[in-house]
């Protein structure tokens, strides 16, 4: 008797549907798994026959031959144990019809227990799509599979519970969805002494999702700035939390207890990481860095620091949204809408115009620091940021900094103008909104003009400081760009002027 038992298998956060087949016959007793199984899957045989004993039920002394079809797709990963289980025991007349219209993903223990696997949410969001209408996998894993619309999520604990569910009727209650709150606890902004201009700057930037680098010296607070820009930034739509959820998930970084990314992620990856830690890859293309801060902010501290061949990768993820990895074992997309927030020193010593500090670098020393920075990611840094060290007297105010609630407040002001010029940000504005809603009077074309040419901007810096001056007027709640909103916008290109 051949037995069909469905199942999901994922290339990237895409999933796509998996027949398990399994046919016993005479002969010998063996047990082979065809269908491209990588070593993981072959190792499903041992875990099925050390599950299936020790579940009190009966494995079959036959020839078992498997098979996980489409065949010509690579199969990854421990998740088609539970699925190879069940059909062998379809196929020896130890379960009776499976329910129709169902699904199952899981990893077994030798003693029939379900282990909880990666990348649950696109899964149950792939079988959906694929037309099935419930889904079995780890307990584990149920409450962020429920997180996908259109299939009954079931978690599982033992190979017995599903076997008593299927044979004799054990009633099983589907998994809840769980309501998307926002519990983190995150940085504020109150704690930043000083740094007015830097504030203003990060709240430009969070209220277009410009991508800006903060340039000063040592325990200026340029890191403990980029750390409180989440707290400023509009919370997640559902949308974009199930996005963040499946790569995050795929990553293997949700877990019981945090099933779901419900804030805008914060990545920081050390200076010292990889090509392909930072674009996502290995044998099996997964994400990388880039793809982790979907929907929320790349953090580079030391941006010189960084290996070139790692920098340059950003350039694509920062114009199209999007990265495509190729492997021999197939190719995949990731989503990678970040906002880019990079901090550096001025100079290698870190000292360049310090008032009390002497600088000991040569003038070509400090050139040749910044152009560890390549111009073509430079131009696609929207805004480039002075933060001098605080003053004594800033420093031992008493009085807090401005909360990030009431910064996050005009941020989201200006996000819902942005919105309803049907544009989901200023910076994700193209050539044809650009011209339709960054329309400058003389005034302002003039301080435009004179910048363009004194500071030799390449068009798309041109196009980067309208931008920043559409933002600058929505937050001050104008519907038209005026000369001052410019000539601010302007002020925050100041690496333009150093090379």
């Amino acid at each position: 008797m051949v037995s069909h038992i469905c199942s999901i298998g994922l290339m990237g956060i895409e999933g796509y549907r998996v027949d398990c087949e399994c046919d016993l016959a005479g002969g010998l007793p063996a047990f082979d798994v065809v269908g491209l199984p990588d070593a993981a899957v072959k190792e499903s045989r041992d875990r099925v026959r050390a599950a299936i004993k020790n579940s009190g039920l009966d494995f079959p002394m036959r020839r078992i031959t498997v098979n996980l079809a489409p065949a010509d797709l690579r199969k990854e990963g421990p998740i088609y144990d539970l699925p190879i289980l069940l059909a062998i025991l379809r196929s020896s007349g130890e379960l009776n019809a499976l329910p129709e219209g169902a699904c199952f993903v899981g990893e077994l223990s030798l003693s029939g227990e379900l282990r909880p696997v990666t990348g649950a949410l696109p899964m149950a969001a792939a079988a959906a799509a694929a037309g099935m209408t419930r889904i079995y996998l780890p307990r584990d894993n149920a409450a962020e599979a429920s997180f996908a619309e259109g299939i009954e999520v079931y978690g599982i604990d033992r190979v017995t519970t599903l076997v008593e569910h299927i044979n004799n009727g054990m009633a099983l209650t589907p998994e809840k969805p769980r309501d998307l709150k926002n519990d983190m606890i995150l940085p504020d902004f109150r704690d930043v002494k000083g740094q007015e201009n830097a504030r203003r700057a990060v709240e430009i930037a969070a209220a277009g999702r410009h991508n800006i680098l903060l340039v000063g010296p040592p325990g200026a607070g340029k890191s403990m700035i980029a750390s409180r820009i989440p707290s400023i930034m509009p919370e997640l739509t559902r949308e974009e939390s199930l996005d963040c959820t499946k790569i995050h998930s795929v990553a293997g970084l949700t877990s019981k207890q945090n099933p779901f990314v419900v804030a805008p992620p914060f990545r920081s990856p050390h200076h010292t990481i990889s090509f392909a830690g930072m674009s996502g890859g290995g044998r099996v293309p997964r994400p990388g860095e880039v793809s982790l801060a979907h929907n929320g902010v790349l953090f580079l501290d030391e941006l010189p620091e960084f290996r070139n061949e790692t920098l340059e990768v950003l350039r694509q993820p920062l114009e199209t949204g999007q990265i495509t990895i190729s492997r021999a074992s197939g190719t995949c997309s990731y989503p990678c809408s970040f906002m880019l927030v990079c901090a550096m020193n001025p100079c290698k010593c870190g000292w360049y115009g310090h008032p009390t500090k002497q600088c000991t670098c040569r003038e070509d020393m400090r050139r040749q620091y910044l152009a560890k920075i390549s111009g073509p990611l430079l131009d696609r840094i929207d805004m480039h940021i002075q933060v001098p060290s605080v003053k004594y007297e800033e420093l031992n105010a008493q009085k807090p900094g401005e909360s990030s609630e009431a910064i996050r407040e005009r941020v989201l002001r200006a996000r819902e103008r942005a919105v309803a010029r049907g544009v989901s940000c200023n910076a994700a504005m193209q050539a044809g909104q650009i011209r339709e809603f960054c329309v400058l009077d003389a005034a302002g074309s003039n301080i435009l003009r004179a910048a363009f040419e004194r500071l030799g901007m390449t068009a798309r810096g041109h196009d980067r400081i309208l931008k920043i001056a559409r933002t600058i007027a929505d937050l001050a709640g104008s519907d038209a760009i005026q000369a001052p909103h410019i000539a601010e916008a302007i002020q925050y290109r100041t690496l333009d002027r150093e090379r």
